[in-house]
C-alpha cells in the first residue's frame, strides 16, 4: 500500500487537488510540498526509533509496518505483511495499568478505537525474549461507512513497563514465598465473583493454616519457619497448578481461589491431597520438621455471593475443621457457629472439668489372638459435659494442645491410669497416649516418674503411645527424652504406624517396643481393590524382624479378624473383642479373674450406614412432600412418611441447601421406603455425607420451591400470565442443576 495512503489515514488529510486531477496553480504546489514534508517527517520519525507506524486491512491483516518495528520483532517486513495483527501483539494479562480488561482481539473485532493499549510481542522466533509496546490506532471507514481497517502507531515501552511489573509484583506478591499477597487475593476474588455473578458461574474458596507451625517457629527459630513457609508454598503450587490462584494472607494462613469448581467430590479429593502433601516432613538444616494443615471450603454462589460472605464462610469451615481434630477439611454449612467463640467456651469448660473431676478414663482391651487373653488396656479419655453431653476427644484434645492445657490433662491421665492399673494383675499393662507437646516438655520424664512412684507400679507395666509428631521438635532434646524413658524402664509404642511418611527412620533412631497398625488399613483390608492387606502383612513382618510387638487396631468383624490373623497378627484391639470400658467395670472383671474375652461381632464388615432423624423434602413429578429420613449412606437412604409408593418410582430427595439427590425406590413397606441414589454421595469432611453438586436457591425459587424450604432471602418467583405463582418445575431444575 502507498505510504501516502497511510499518511492520510494517520493525519486525517483529505485528497489533494493533484489527487483529484484539479489544477489550482500555486495552491496545488504548496499542498504537494506540504505532503512531501509530511512524508519526510514521518520517515525521520520512524528512523529515529521514537515510534512506528502500522496499518491493517478490513480483515485485520497487516498491510504496513515500519521497517524498524520489523527489525525489533526479528522478522522481515515482507514476512510480517498479510499476517493478522493479533498474532503479533497480545494484551498482557499481568498489565498493572490495564483497566479495560478487554483484549486486543476484542477491540479489533469491535472496530473500537485503541488508546494506549499495552501489548506484549515475542521479539524472536524462539519466544525466549519479549518486549512490550504501547499501541494506538483508530478504525478507518469509507464514505459509505464500510470498515476499511486500522491506522495506528506503536512505541517500545519495555524498560518502563518492566519496572512497573517489578513494582506491581512487590505490591501484590509475598516477598517470602512468591505467592499472591492479601491485597492481590482481595482484588482477584472481587473481580472473579463480580464477573461470575451475572454469568451464574461458581467459584470455590479454600482457606488453610498450618497446624503446629508456631511450635516449629519457636523451637527451631524464625529462619527455619521462613524456610518451612517457602517449602509449603512450593508444594501448594505443585498441587494446584493452573487450576487456581494461591495466596499467603500472612503468617501461616493461605488461601486458594478455584474458579468454576463446585463439585464437592473433587474439592474434597483436592483438600485431602493438600492435607496429605503439606503434612509430609520438611528437611530444614539437617533436621526434620513435621506440621499439618486444616482446610475450610466455601463455594459461591451457594455459600455467599460476594467476597465478604464467601470469605467468612470459608473461615468458619476452617475453624470447624480445626476443632474437628485438625488434619481435616470441612465444607461450609449454614449451621456452623462462630468457632472462635465456641473454642474459647470449650476450653473454659474443659478447665472446669479438669478441676472438678468431670473427666474419666475408659479402657479398651488389647487381646492375644492365640488364646483370647487380655494382655493390656489402652486408656482413653472421656468427657461428659453436663450440657453438651459426651464431647469427643477429637474435639477437646486438639483444643487443649493449642492452649497448652494438654500438659495438665496429660499429667492427670498418667496419674489416673497408673493408679487404676496398680490393682490389676502384674501381667496386664496399661497404655497411655502422649501428645507431642507433652513429650517435648522438659519436665515430662519427671511427670512419668512421679506417676509411677505415686501408684507404686513397676515401670514396664506402663506403655507410652507416641505418634511421629514427637519428632518435629529439637532432635537432641527428643533423643535425651527417649534415653531417659528407656533408662526408667517404661515401654514405648509407635501409634498410627503406616500413616506417616518417614517411619522407618524413626524405628532406626528410637527405641520402640511396639508398632500399632492404624485402623484405616483394617477398614479396607477385605476390599479387593485395596492394598491394605499387603500393608498390614508388611508392617507385621517388619515388626517381627525388629523384635517388636504389633497390635492391630480397629478390628470389628470376623472377615477382618480372620484376615489379620492369617497375616500374622498376635495382638488385636477392636470392637470384635470389646469397646472401651469404664474403670469400675475393668476392676470388677480383674477381681473376678475374667482375663479372657471371646471374639464377637458381625461376619462381614460393612461400610457404615448412619442412623439419622432428619426432615427432608421428597419430590415426585411437580409435587413436594415432607418426610423424615431414618438412615443414610453414600448409595441410598431410608425415608418414612409416604404411603403406597410403588417400587421403581423415581424420586428426588431435597436434603437442604440446594442438595438434590435423584434416586429410585427399591423397597416400599407401609410408611417406609428405601431409595437408591443415581449418583453416590461424597464425604463432607466432618464424617457426614453431601451431594457433589448443588442447585442455586434462585433456580429453586424460580422453579416453584416453597419459600419455607429455602434459605432466607429475596427470590424471583416464577409467575404465570395471570400473575400467580406458576406450577412447580422441580424435575427440570434437578436435571439442569445436576449437570445432566
Amino acid at each position: 500500500m502507498a505510504v501516502r495512503s497511510i499518511l492520510k489515514g494517520l493525519t486525517g488529510a483529505g485528497s489533494s487537488s493533484a489527487d483529484s486531477g484539479t489544477d489550482h496553480g500555486d495552491v496545488a504546489v504548496i499542498r504537494a510540498g506540504d505532503a512531501s514534508r509530511r512524508l519526510q517527517v514521518l520517515d525521520e520519525f520512524e528512523k529515529a526509533g521514537m515510534g512506528w507506524i502500522w496499518a491493517t486491512d478490513a480483515e485485520g491483516r497487516l498491510i504496513y509496518l515500519s521497517e524498524n518495528a520489523a527489525e525489533k520483532i526479528g522478522r522481515p517486513v515482507d514476512e510480517l505483511l498479510a499476517q493478522p495483527l493479533v498474532l503479533l501483539f497480545e494484551t498482557d494479562p499481568d498489565n498493572p495499568d490495564d483497566k479495560s480488561e478487554r483484549p486486543l482481539n476484542f477491540q479489533i473485532n469491535a472496530h473500537s478505537k485503541i488508546n494506549d493499549l499495552t501489548v506484549r510481542v515475542v521479539i524472536d522466533r524462539t519466544g525466549a525474549r519479549q518486549a512490550w509496546w504501547l499501541l494506538c490506532g483508530h478504525p478507518k471507514f469509507d464514505k459509505g461507512g464500510k470498515f476499511q481497517g486500522y491506522r495506528g502507531s506503536a512505541k517500545d515501552i519495555t524498560v518502563e513497563y518492566e519496572r512497573k511489573l517489578i513494582d506491581s509484583r512487590m505490591a501484590e506478591y509475598d516477598a517470602l514465598t512468591g505467592l499472591a499477597n492479601r491485597h492481590r487475593m482481595v482484588r482477584r476474588l472481587d473481580s472473579i465473583l463480580g464477573a461470575y455473578k451475572s454469568a451464574k458461574r461458581s467459584c470455590a474458596l479454600m482457606m488453610l493454616d498450618l497446624d503446629r507451625f508456631k511450635y516449629v517457629n519457636d523451637t527451631m527459630g524464625h529462619q527455619a519457619g521462613d524456610d518451612l513457609l517457602r517449602q509449603v508454598a512450593e508444594r501448594l503450587r505443585n498441587i494446584i497448578g493452573d487450576r487456581g490462584e494461591i495466596g499467603r494472607l500472612g503468617g501461616d494462613e493461605f488461601q486458594i481461589i478455584l474458579p468454576d469448581l463446585d463439585d464437592r467430590g473433587k474439592l474434597g479429593e483436592l483438600a485431602d491431597k493438600v492435607i496429605q502433601i503439606v503434612s509430609q516432613p520438611y528437611p530444614i538444616d539437617g533436621k526434620r520438621a513435621i506440621i499439618g494443615t486444616s482446610v475450610g471450603i466455601a463455594i459461591a454462589p451457594y455459600d455467599g455471593i460476594d467476597r465478604e460472605e464467601i470469605t467468612r464462610a470459608s473461615d468458619l469451615a476452617l475453624y470447624a475443621a480445626k476443632n474437628g481434630g485438625r488434619g481435616q477439611f470441612r465444607f461450609y454449612s449454614s449451621d456452623l457457629k462462630d468457632e472462635e467463640e465456641e473454642r474459647a467456651l470449650l476450653l473454659k469448660d474443659l478447665r472446669e472439668a479438669l478441676a472438678s473431676d468431670q473427666l474419666e478414663l475408659h479402657y479398651q482391651p488389647v487381646v492375644r489372638t492365640s488364646d483370647h487373653v487380655v494382655v493390656g488396656f489402652e486408656a482413653l479419655m472421656r468427657w461428659s459435659h453436663p450440657e453438651r453431653g459426651p464431647v469427643s476427644p477429637d474435639i477437646f484434645i486438639p483444643a487443649a494442645e493449642e492452649s497448652n492445657l494438654i500438659n495438665q490433662l496429660g499429667e492427670w491421665a498418667l496419674r489416673r491410669a497408673c493408679a487404676d492399673a496398680a490393682s490389676w494383675p502384674d501381667s496386664v499393662r496399661v497404655a497411655v497416649n502422649v501428645s507431642a507437646v507433652q513429650f517435648n516438655n522438659a519436665n515430662f520424664v519427671s511427670v512419668v516418674t512421679n506417676a509411677l512412684a505415686a501408684a507404686e507400679m513397676m515401670p514396664d507395666r506402663l506403655e507410652l503411645e507416641l505418634t511421629e509428631s514427637v519428632f518435629m521438635g529439637d532432635s537432641e532434646q527428643t533423643d535425651r527424652t527417649f534415653q531417659s524413658l528407656k533408662h526408667l524402664g517404661v515401654r514405648l509404642a509407635l501409634d498410627d504406624f503406616g500413616t506417616g511418611y518417614s517411619s522407618l527412620s524413626y524405628l532406626r533412631s528410637a527405641p520402640f517396643d511396639k508398632l500399632k497398625v492404624d485402623k484405616s488399613f483394617v477398614d479396607s483390608c477385605t476390599q479387593k481393590d485395596q492394598n491394605s492387606a499387603k500393608i498390614i502383612t508388611a508392617i507385621i513382618g517388619l515388626s517381627d524382624a525388629l523384635g517388636m510387638e504389633t497390635t492391630v487396631e480397629g478390628v470389628e468383624a470376623f472377615d477382618q479378624f480372620h484376615l489379620v490373623c492369617e497375616k500374622g497378627a498376635k495382638y488385636i484391639q477392636g470392637w470384635i473383642y470389646s469397646k472401651a470400658l469404664p474403670a469400675a467395670v475393668v476392676a470388677e472383671r480383674m477381681d473376678s479373674g475374667e482375663l479372657k474375652i471371646e471374639p464377637n461381632g458381625p461376619e462381614i464388615h460393612r461400610p457404615e450406614r448412619r442412623s439419622v432423624f432428619r426432615r427432608v423434602g421428597v419430590i415426585h413429578d411437580d409435587h413436594r412432600y415432607e418426610a423424615v429420613m431414618r438412615n443414610l449412606s453414600k448409595t441410598g437412604a431410608m425415608v418414612e412418611g409416604l404411603v403406597g409408593v410403588p417400587v421403581g418410582t423415581g424420586l428426588v430427595l431435597d436434603l437442604g441447601e440446594g442438595q438434590l439427590a435423584v434416586g429410585l425406590v427399591n423397597r416400599s413397606e407401609d410408611l417406609m421406603i428405601a431409595i437408591e441414589f443415581e449418583t453416590p454421595l461424597v464425604g463432607d469432611g466432618a464424617g457426614g455425607l453431601c451431594t457433589r453438586h448443588r442447585v442455586s436457591p434462585y433456580a429453586l425459587a424460580a422453579a416453584g420451591m416453597p419459600l419455607a424450604a429455602l434459605p432466607p432471602g429475596h427470590y424471583p418467583l416464577a409467575l404465570n400470565e395471570g400473575g400467580q405463582r406458576s406450577k412447580p418445575q422441580f424435575m427440570q431444575v434437578v436435571v439442569a442443576g445436576m449437570g445432566a
